[in-house]
């Protein structure tokens, strides 16, 4: 195990959380304590102990903290083989001591840079030097040093310690080395990409020409899609979903929620969304939540059994007890009324999630693998270009039908592709999703519509890509809709035009597609 008792630590930290009383609970083994400019001046606030890092290389820090680190009498104390002879005459002729513990978190270049309208010049004062390379220098000798990185580790470490007469194992100083170069590998590419787009103003950002992931996990999931598949849960999602209630949140349910968010922030009215496995098998919108939720699950009575549902407004008790009435996995809202949670909690393996943040604000890609690696994409986030808009018919959507195209829209984008939706101006009424045909998309939300006892007549229709043929919009002509949005680009788009014209159909051309697979 080749445990090494901690006799030396500097300390140098950006993020200070909990290093006060990691520090002190050193000191009780007599380690030595080196610590760095704003990092020295909190422990010795605190009462703690410890040598300026000017004081062990004999050289001030300089260029305004640049330097202060960057000697040989830090590295060598590092980087020096403990076993190895030659290396000990050498740190005993140039009066190097060993340090045994680096403690060492970096510059906030993530968080900084994060902050809209950061100039170029702020963020690079954010990239840090020194500490990688302690960091590093570390992480290499493991066998003979301890590296903490992460804050979140400080409580183990201390507790190791104290089982084991102040000394770290060297299983653990293994792990917290690749934590390390996992950490520092993060910080680098975070660091590449922010510089590689700064400055650009395509309306397509460029991809990374090297393309690294480094996520933390967060927890191990108890299975996959399946029962047989092994899943864990990486990043940062709970920085936008909490759970308050219920059974742990499963891979599929993860997903869903993922979904759910998405397409109810397509929405500024209150609006609520039902999704079954990612998509949306009804929404509804109404100055009332609960009239909402009303319009949505009428679109698919037996589909929402066993859905999520996600709601953009603080969730109240008239709602909540509609949705009490169907067995539900998931209820995602920005907030809960008083007493809501508490009635949704009898029901004790729901689970009650708060959505704490938008993911529009999110700039992340969407990653898909692939035999040998991976494809990337920036998000489908585009809304409506109104200049695009084109009306191709003869006669042009009245005011409701236009109304009623654009919420079939928004909701087109969110379904599996072939996807066709009918809906009114506030709520669907018929949704078609994943076929291999889109007329056969658009037979199934009219079957829908029709088991759901919903009128077809004077809906609008959205399809996520052009229609091919004809058949498709003669299919919503019998179902009784009157007008029709996609995005045109076939070459069969005359015909299709022509067919519309014939029926008194009023047809929008958007110029944008939406695939979803």
């Amino acid at each position: 195990m080749n445990p090494i008792i901690i006799r030396r630590a500097i300390i140098s930290v950006s993020d200070k959380t909990g290093i006060v009383e990691f520090a002190k609970r050193l000191q009780q083994w007599n380690i030595e304590i080196i610590s760095t400019g704003g990092t020295l001046k909190t422990l010795r606030e605190a009462g703690v102990h410890a040598t300026s890092i000017s004081d062990v290389t004999g050289f001030p820090e300089i260029l305004d903290g640049r330097v202060k680190t960057l000697h040989p009498k830090i590295h060598g104390g590092l980087l020096a083989v403990s076993e190895d002879k030659h290396h000990a005459r050498q740190l005993e002729e140039l009066e190097i001591e060993s340090i045994d513990m680096v403690v060492v978190n970096l510059y906030p270049f993530e968080q900084t840079v994060a902050s809209n309208g950061v100039s170029l010049d702020v963020a690079i004062e954010q990239i840090d030097i020194g500490g990688p390379t302690m960091l590093r220098a570390a992480a290499k000798n493991f066998k003979y040093k301890t590296v903490l990185s992460n804050p979140g580790r400080y409580e183990s470490i201390v507790s190791e310690m104290e089982k084991n007469n102040g000394t770290i194992s060297e299983e653990t100083r293994f792990q917290l080395a690749k934590e390390v170069f996992l950490h520092t590998s993060r910080y680098d590419t975070v660091i590449s990409n922010y510089l590689e787009q700064y400055g650009k103003k395509s309306e397509r950002p460029s991809l990374p020409n090297f393309f690294t992931l480094a996520l933390p996990k967060k927890e191990d999931l108890r299975y996959g899609e399946n029962p047989h598949q092994t899943a864990a849960l990486y990043g940062n999602f709970h920085a936008y979903f909490e759970k308050l209630h219920g059974k742990e949140l499963s891979y599929n349910n993860i997903v869903d929620i993922q979904a759910a968010a998405e397409i109810v922030e397509e929405f500024d009215d209150p609006t609520v969304v039902i999704i079954k496995h990612t998509n949306p098998c009804g929404v509804g919108s109404a100055p009332a939540l609960a009239d909402a939720y009303t319009k949505a699950f009428a679109t698919d009575t037996k589909s929402a059994f066993g859905g999520i549902v996600a709601v953009n407004r603080v969730l109240d008790m008239s709602t909540a007890q509609q949705v009490d009435k169907v067995f539900t996995e998931v209820i995602i809202a920005p907030g809960f009324s008083d007493g809501v949670l508490e009635f949704l909690r009898k029901k004790k393996d729901r689970r009650l999630v708060k959505q704490r943040a938008a993911l529009r604000s999110q700039t992340q890609l969407v990653i898909k693998q692939i035999a040998g690696g991976v494809l990337l994409q920036t998000p489908d986030d585009l809304g409506f270009i109104p200049e695009q808009l084109t009306i191709v018919t003869k006669r042009a959507p009245t005011d409701n039908e236009r109304a009623s195209m654009m919420f079939a829209w928004r909701v087109a984008k969110h379904v599996k592709s072939n996807a066709i939706v009918y809906a009114r101006t506030d709520c669907t009424v018929g949704v078609g999703a994943g076929q291999m045909s889109r007329f056969d998309s658009s037979r199934i939300a009219v079957l829908k519509a029709q088991e759901a006892g919903l009128e077809l007549r004077g809906t609008a229709v959205a399809s996520d890509a052009f229609f091919p043929f004809a058949d498709g919009l003669l299919e919503a002509v019998k179902a009784g809709a009157t007008a029709v949005i996609q995005p045109g680009g076939s070459v069969r788009d005359e015909e299709v035009i022509k067919a519309a014209d014939d029926n008194n159909i009023a047809m929008i051309f958007t110029g944008v597609r939406h695939f979803k697979h």
